[in-house]
């Protein structure tokens, strides 16, 4: 009989851990009989079904709470439902009931990954679109009356009207108001472009800010994860809220998102430096005048110098964008096409005179000596010096192809380029002076004034007044041609040991090379290029300058390379009190962006608009005829046409190198500018509509649906009960089998 070997049961108590589940510890036994007898295995049988019961028990109790969770947040923003991970116990192979592993939230990591990139994108395109649209305001409406193009046509139609009438000082005042107008609406512009471009700046430096922030508490999160996930707890709270804060990085940046094993993220950029996961790292903006911004990667003090990274989406890279290409690009165009359509209303000046003549004629800087700026001219020119009644007095006739000068149709004596200014004063006589000073040729008459007629002068597409500015009508404080007419022979003028300092970058601003180039002592421009071009100490590798035949110096990147240069420092100078390399060529972005600014009447016509130059000096009158009548309208009319001269444009911005008249060029900007306007604004409808239909499919998986949550809910209701009846029917056994004993 198996009475000899009864069991006790003094006490039973349940213990669940997620490593053993349920298991039921007996309060003590007697010593087994080395063959059981029926009632010990029913005992032993029992206590199997206690703990299965047990286990499912709180198995179903977990996903009820799980379920209650989702419910209760199934309006709450960023909330991801979440299920408990059931996993079957084997215990000497056999079923040993259930344990819960895990709590799990319910997402797709291919869908969340495709929506961090469609937030990127969105957030690039929106920066870019909505600033590029204020810049494009800044122009007007296309329709309006005070669309800023149409204000160069305002112009060409009252020099037309002027011309009809030279002798009306109202319809000259007019007429000065128009070009003012436009001048001073061209440096609004300008000025407004800038601003925006350290609006751009300013709100990248907070978008770095608030990212490193982010960072920091995305890696506190991952700790905050891996402690749950280690204790088997519940960490997808912490999870979703981590999951939010990505959400928000991925529009300000591009980021690679992986999940760590112990639970959290951990982000990289896109060459792979570490952002956040065992460490926050810290972001920096860099940027400088004239230089291209770039973001730099720094894991803090002795851990190595701040590594420039990639990025290539989000509202940095937008801002990044708007702040290095937009807003310079359109500068730069603007600055193109006020500083030539000013040109040719000043070759149209030149050209013409005003009646009565001005007693002198200043020229601008042309930041050459004047052996240099002489030379390479070819034709001929006349300087005439006229009494009050436009009678010429003396006429000096310069073939600058034969080397010669000539007094009054007077034999021809030679002239150098050397000797060319003291040569001109001796034709000139009692007359008149000529003088040269800081770059600037100025022509005094002694009485009466002073004309030129430009014949067939030329040098880089400029008669003799033009190019020296001898009767500009717009004047600029600074350079805004850069066609100096130099060619390789010709001394370059800069002294030799002085520094240029260049910086190469890729096309997103992060930087390839720094470089600093001295003067060569050789002298010549040819020598001064293949100094620049060099590949060790110069910029060769990555691209080259060239000096074209109207003496532009451009830099041109090598093919296949995306990158740009830019002039950090120019400690260079070409002759005593002379302009820097790069304000003579107009190198680097600074420089270009700012002719705009630079631009305005000639201050001696706007005090008198009776100097403005309607007539033109005619040297085919009889003697003691006047060669500049008053009611001359020649000049005007020539001055009325300039908008319809084909002249060569620069590339700038959007637009490539082109030979247009100004009317012309003025279509293509504005037009440019639209498209570059609409084409941002498609980038940016299209981005949003891929991230809202990226978002929609991935909360689609993520949200809550309460239909599928109370099928769950009454599943695990019927589970829980059933594992409760389970136990109740363990114990009743229990009972039984206690009384047997």
């Amino acid at each position: 009989m198996c009475v000899a070997h009864k069991v006790r049961i003094e006490s039973a108590k349940v213990f669940s851990s997620p490593r053993a589940g349920v298991q039921l510890y007996p309060g003590s036994f007697s010593r087994a009989p080395r063959k059981a007898c029926p009632l010990e295995v029913d005992r032993v049988s029992l206590n199997i079904s206690l703990r299965n019961a047990t286990s499912g028990l709180l198995a179903a109790q977990t996903e009820l709470r799980a379920i209650s969770d989702n419910i209760a947040n199934v309006n709450t923003p960023g909330y991801v439902r979440k299920v408990a991970n059931l996993q079957h116990v084997v215990a000497g192979g056999q079923g040993s009931g259930v344990q819960v592993s895990g709590i799990q939230r319910i997402t797709d990591q291919f869908l969340q990954a495709a929506g961090l990139n469609a937030a990127s994108d969105q957030g690039n395109w929106k920066a870019q679109a909505n600033y590029l649209d204020n810049a494009q305001n800044e122009f007007g409406d296309p329709s309006g009356a005070n669309y800023y193009f149409s204000r160069l046509d305002k112009i060409f139609t009252a020099f037309s009207t002027v011309a009809n009438d030279p002798s009306s000082g109202l319809l000259r005042s007019q007429t000065l108001s128009t070009l003012q107008d436009f001048l001073g609406e061209t440096s609004r512009i300008n000025g407004e472009l800038a601003k925006i471009g350290k609006t751009v700046e300013a709100q990248a430096g907070t978008d770095i800010n608030q990212i490193n922030d982010l960072l920091s508490q995305i890696n506190g999160l991952n700790k905050d994860i891996s402690r749950a996930r280690l204790a088997g707890g519940d960490s997808t709270g912490s999870e979703n809220l981590q999951s939010g804060l990505v959400d928000t990085l991925a529009t300000l940046m591009n980021v690679k998102v992986s999940q760590r094993q112990n639970g959290g993220v951990t982000l990289r950029s896109t060459e792979g430096f570490e952002l956040a996961g065992d460490t926050a790292a810290k972001l920096s903006y860099n940027q400088t005048s004239g230089t291209k911004s770039y973001v730099a990667i720094e894991y803090g003090p002795g851990q190595g110098n701040p590594q420039p990274i990639q990025i290539t989406g989000g509202e940095l890279r937008g801002l990044m964008d708007t702040r290095d290409k937009t807003i310079p690009d359109l500068s730069n165009q603007l600055g193109e096409f006020a500083a030539r359509a000013a040109d040719q209303l000043n070759a149209a000046h030149n050209a013409s005179a005003a009646s009565p003549a001005p007693a002198s004629l200043t020229g601008r800087n042309t930041g050459l000596d004047l052996p240099t700026a002489v030379s390479h001219f070819t034709g001929t020119s006349t300087v005439a010096v006229v009494n009050a009644a436009g009678v010429v007095q003396t006429q000096v006739a310069i073939d600058f192809t034969a080397g010669t000068m000539s007094v009054n149709g007077g034999a021809a004596s030679a002239f150098t380029p050397a000797s060319f200014l003291t040569d001109l004063n001796t034709a000139l006589g009692a007359s008149g002076t000529a003088s040269f000073s800081n770059g600037a040729l100025s022509i005094s008459a002694a009485t009466g004034g002073v004309a030129i007629d430009e014949g067939t002068s030329n040098k880089a597409g400029a008669g003799f007044s033009h190019f020296f500015g001898l009767n500009d009508l717009v004047r600029s404080t600074g350079f805004t041609n850069y066609r100096t007419g130099l060619t390789a022979t010709d001394a370059n003028g800069f002294t030799a040991g002085d520094t240029i300092s260049f910086r190469i970058a890729q096309g997103d601003g992060r930087p390839v090379f720094d470089v600093t180039v001295p003067i060569p002592a050789g002298g010549t421009m040819q020598n001064l290029v293949t100094a620049l071009n060099n590949t060790t100490t110069g910029v060769g590798l990555y691209g080259a300058f060239n000096l074209d035949a109207n003496g532009t110096l451009a830099f041109t990147p090598s093919s296949g390379l995306d990158v740009s240069l830019a002039v950090t420092k120019d400690n260079s100078q070409r002759g005593p009190g002379g302009p820097p390399l790069s304000q003579l060529f107009g190198l680097g972005v600074v420089e270009r962006s700012s002719r705009a600014d630079r631009l305005a009447l000639d201050r001696g016509i706007a005090n008198d608009p009776t100097k403005l130059a309607l007539a033109q000096l005619d040297l085919t009158v009889a003697a003691g005829k006047p060669a500049i009548r008053l009611g001359d309208g020649r000049g005007g009319q020539a001055l009325a046409h300039a908008g319809s001269v084909a002249t060569l444009f620069d590339p700038a911005g959007q637009l490539a190198s082109i030979t247009a008249t100004v009317s012309s060029y003025a279509s293509q900007f504005g037009g440019a500018i639209g498209r570059q306007s609409a084409a941002a604004d498609a980038h940016k409808s299209t981005a949003v509509a891929v991230a809202n239909e990226a978002n929609a499919r991935l909360q689609s998986v993520e949200s809550v649906n309460l239909d599928e949550e109370l099928v769950r809910l009454t599943t695990f209701q019927q589970a829980y009960n059933a594992s409760a009846r389970m136990i109740q029917a363990t114990k009743e056994l229990f009972d039984v089998l206690n009384g047997l004993i």
